[in-house]
């Protein structure tokens, strides 16, 4: 679904700017989800209140998690595989401690 859904925001790009966007470009529109996260975070705090709230944080968090697993078939990462291995490190780190 995801690999979908870039290959439609491609041929949008390619239609729009004569090319689909860089991976670096992908990566800078992760960064402004993530941005958005936050102020949906804050809101979450009673920072920054909004109706739709839990709605809208749902919707970015899907967002950001999408636009990582972009990222990563971009790369060529086996996010899954990494995923685990990180885990496992991580879980193993906090063992010894």
């Amino acid at each position: 679904m995801a690999r979908a859904v870039r290959a439609a925001y491609a041929a949008q790009e390619a239609e729009r700017y004569g090319r689909p966007w860089s991976r670096e470009e992908i990566m800078l529109g992760f960064l402004g989800d993530v941005g958005d996260l936050a102020k949906l975070v804050q809101g979450k705090e009673g920072v920054r209140p909004r109706a739709d709230l839990d709605d809208a944080l749902a919707h970015e968090l899907a967002d950001c998690l999408w636009c990582v697993m972009t990222l990563a078939d971009a790369y060529g990462v086996d996010l899954e595989r990494a995923f685990v291995a990180t885990m496992a490190e991580l879980g193993r780190a906090i063992d010894d401690e």
